[in-house]
């Protein structure tokens, strides 16, 4: 049997997910599970990268342990976060997460050197705060030193990869996110880090998913019992879970984001207005929408103490009276001290019910989502000009029957669900197809089950 190890980090947790091919269907199992969270480090949010490197060697060490040796590993995480490496490639500062509030004010330095609209028709990328692009103003501004001691810039997932292989590189996929790329070329763009005197050398040549970087570093190899190839998958979590997709429907890869979106590319003035961005894909580009996601039901379960489980809060949900709805994506939601009180304090804003029970708030929550998953349905058929009969749900939220079921009255289209972890088959994927068990992207889909 042939063994295939998936690293798959989120923004609340990490899992190491075994697949392997199976009777023709691509079969997983969980080997281990770990929460992440950021840190607060000198008034900064930061992510603690020596333990997510730590629980990384923890779930090989017990791959080794049961004997089911993988032939590859490779890593996704969430996208824009990244760290500066020195000459020895050593961290330089903190890996500061993007909730954390230093890019307030860099949006404004960056439009001075370029304009918004001409960024975005480079890069496809749309303006969210948290963007790479704002991050680096930051340290240039607070932290100047940094840059001038930088070789180099690794995203989160290029960093792991460095500490498992030995190997730097710049994958395709996540480095898209950063707002440096220009999205027609899939290089970075010169031009724009010239005229933000940004250092040019900041990121190499890109690479593709499928790159093997070589096998583990020889300490590593020791510490886990055993030697395998470290392989790119499409390291940006989304790029990853679309691979598990129908290619013929929109799909929501959902989580503590929602990811709504097409495969393609438009970086006209319509879409920069109604916020797609355009990212990289396995096989090409992507054409999306950051949702807030099940971010809100996750802080407002966090303040009741966990006290209901998330299918509880949803059949809470579908069960309370109330019709109450925000706006997802306003940017009170981002990061509030407390969720539900901004929640409460959005509808009373508006003249609508003020949520009370649990229930209340989960269900003005889920219908906020559907209203929005709605909206994005509508602008993403005007933006492609093509009609679609289905919405495929991928990723963790695929399990919110409320929402699924709410999601298919609001838009009139039939929604499909599953899989649950399609971030880590579509990771496990494209190291099948690294070395060849599948010939093409629509042989993989084939082998995966919802």
């Amino acid at each position: 049997m042939r063994y295939y190890l998936a690293v798959d980090v989120g923004a609340s947790s990490g899992r190491l997910i075994l697949g392997w091919l199976e009777g023709g269907a691509l079969l997983i199992e969980e080997v281990h599970r770990f929460e992440n969270e950021m840190v607060a480090r000198e008034g900064r949010l930061c992510w603690d990268l020596e333990k997510i490197f730590g629980e990384i060697i923890c779930g090989m060490k017990k791959c080794g342990d049961a004997g089911r040796i993988p032939q590859s590993i490779g890593v996704d995480t969430w996208g824009v976060d990244f760290v500066l490496v020195d000459g020895e490639g050593e961290i330089i500062g903190d890996s500061v997460a993007y909730r954390d509030n230093r890019t307030d004010g860099m949006d404004a330095l960056v439009f001075e050197k370029i304009d918004g609209d001409e960024l975005y028709a480079r890069t496809g990328v749309a303006k969210q705060l948290y963007n790479t692009i704002f991050q680096l103003m930051a340290v240039k501004k607070n932290n100047p030193e940094h840059l001038r001691r930088a070789a180099g810039l690794l995203m989160i997932p290029d960093y792991l990869h460095y500490r498992l292989s030995g190997a730097m590189s710049n994958e395709y996929t996540n480095a898209t996110t950063s707002g440096l790329i220009n999205i027609h070329t899939r290089r970075a763009d010169e031009d724009i880090l010239a005229r933000l005197d940004l250092p040019d050398f900041l990121f190499g040549e890109l690479s593709a998913p499928g790159r093997v970087l070589g096998r583990l570093r020889s300490e590593v190899a020791e510490a886990v019992g055993f030697d395998c190839d470290v392989v790119l998958p499409a390291s940006h979590d989304t790029a990853s879970a679309v691979i598990a997709a129908s290619d013929d429907a929109i799909f929501i890869s959902s989580g503590t984001w929602s990811l709504m979106g097409v495969g393609g590319t438009n970086c006209s003035e319509e879409s920069r207005a109604q916020g797609f961005t355009n990212e990289g894909g396995y096989d090409g580009t992507l054409l999306l929408k950051n949702i807030m996601g099940l971010w809100m039901i996750q802080s407002v379960r966090g303040e009741l103490d966990g006290a209901y489980g998330y299918a509880e809060l949803c059949e809470m949900a579908a069960r309370a009276e109330i019709s109450s709805l925000v706006d997802c994506n306003d940017a009170r939601f981002f990061a509030p001290k407390n969720m539900t009180e901004e929640i409460k304090s959005a509808c009373a804003a508006t003249g609508q019910k003020v949520p009370q029970t649990p229930g209340e708030l989960a269900s003005v929550v889920y219908r906020s989502l559907a209203d929005c998953y709605a909206k994005t349905a509508s602008e993403l058929e005007a933006r492609t000009g093509k009609i679609f009969d289905t919405i495929h749900i991928i990723g963790g939220g695929a399990n919110a029957d409320f929402l699924n079921q709410l999601t298919a009255t609001r838009t009139g289209k039939t929604v499909i669900t599953g899989p649950t972890e399609a971030t880590a088959i579509g990771n496990i994927a494209a190291q099948m197809l690294a070395d060849g068990t599948f010939g093409d992207l629509t042989e993989a889909r084939k082998c995966i089950r919802p």
